[in-house]
């Protein structure tokens, strides 16, 4: 009997509090929904190697089976500590963002990037700020009434219009899973608030995945695939730069491979303390030791769609060789009826690359992780998506 195509997926989500087995139910509903679409097999179940959370899924691609195990590498933990701000805290963090952003001249580079974007991320700015006036605003007329009303004026009507703004601002805050504005402010003062540079915490924690990496590098594998996600793209940089520059990969080992989804590299390379990050992308870029396939798609307004995040960041090597930067094109691969039913979500669009196309072209993410191809025989050959945006306007390029 034919031995099956053998792949281990280490997956690092971007941003995200929520438990990993999220990533799992995702995989499950969307890897069944594609393979009745594209007219391949998929069976889940749990994996072998129970070290940390993830599951395994076998594959039948026209007759070639496949077995994969896919772990998370968690850190919701160092997210939902980051997340556990007061209603005073959060609007600190705005404003101590925004001057980051602002003050170093980050916000003005990355508009000549994408403004999708950027304006993603003045929308927890401007929300947060619209709903601090119409707190202040509901407070100051409630209480002018009652003071009015009364006759006891400023005595009662400053108080009852603080309460009112207080009570206003936490139904506001209490809601915000339906409007994400408390979510996203916190994520992009996560990535501000060391001007770039990964907190201590992160640090440490981005180490342990390259200790893991290399563990499961070790073992016998067709392919190892670290994907990341959003802000989880550049966090995989880092672990594999880390991983490289230690010489733990082995020569006649598995092949190493690395999927980059929805990138948003520039919000975090443009600021002056992500020196690391950069340092990361120009090492990564010209090494023999992987395969590197950057995805992203102008429909989605929460990536830099097919900004090349190696040259954007002004520190592409001569000797370059990664990454390729590919479309996920959602105007072509989703039907017309798809696109109507996301219109507007724009957070889930930027989940669309972990999910099912209903007019899938080459990028199809379960065959990508699931199938009989390794990463890089897959997009063999293959030249920059057309609109591939290369030009360095980063002001920060210390590495």
């Amino acid at each position: 009997m034919t031995r099956p195509f053998r792949r281990r997926i280490l997956y690092l989500p971007g941003y995200d509090p929520i438990p990993p087995r999220r990533y799992r139910e995702l995989y499950k509903r969307e890897g069944a929904k594609q393979a009745a679409i594209s007219g391949y097999d998929l069976e889940f179940g749990s994996r072998r190697d129970r070290t940390g959370f993830g599951w395994g899924v076998n594959g039948n691609f026209n007759g070639t089976s496949t077995e994969t195990e896919i772990e998370v590498l968690v850190w919701a933990d160092i997210v939902q500590g980051s997340m556990g701000q007061s209603i005073p805290a959060t609007y600190a963090q705005l404003l101590q963002t925004a001057w980051t952003y602002i003050g170093t001249g980050a916000l003005f580079r990355l508009m000549r990037l994408r403004r999708g974007p950027v304006l993603a991320a003045l929308y927890p700015v401007v929300v947060l700020l619209a709903q601090l006036f119409v707190a202040l605003l509901a407070g100051g007329l409630i209480g002018w009434l009652l003071g009015r009303l009364t006759g006891l004026g400023a005595w009662l009507g400053v108080p009852v219009a603080l309460a009112i703004t207080w009570i206003g601002l936490r139904l506001w805050q209490r809601i915000d899973g339906r409007i994400f504005a408390y979510y996203l402010m916190h994520d992009y003062a996560f990535t501000a608030q060391h001007l770039g540079a990964y907190p201590p915490a992160l640090e440490n924690r981005l180490s342990a995945f390259a200790d893991r990496l290399a563990q499961v590098l070790s073992e016998d594998w067709d392919e190892v695939l670290v994907v990341g996600h959003s802000s989880g793209a550049y966090l995989g940089v880092s672990v594999l730069a880390e991983l490289i520059a230690s010489g733990r990969v082995r020569p006649h080992g598995p092949k190493l491979a690395f999927l980059s989804l929805g990138q948003v590299v520039p919000m975090a390379s443009f600021l002056p303390g992500a020196s690391r990050l950069r340092a990361d992308l120009r090492a990564l870029s010209a090494r023999d030791e992987l395969s590197w396939i950057d995805v992203t798609a102008p429909g989605d307004a929460c990536s830099f769609g097919l900004c090349d995040p190696v040259a954007v960041s002004g520190v592409e090597p001569p000797d370059r060789k990664h990454p390729l930067i590919l479309s996920a094109a959602f105007r072509q691969t989703l039907s017309p009826e798809r696109q109507r039913e996301l219109r507007g979500r724009w957070f889930r669009l930027h989940f669309q690359y972990l999910c099912a196309f209903d007019r899938p072209g080459d990028y199809d993410y379960f065959a990508i992780t699931a199938g009989p191809l390794t990463l890089a025989d897959r997009f063999a050959g293959r030249q920059h998506s057309p609109g591939r945006i290369a030009r360095a306007v980063n002001g920060w390029t210390t590495t």
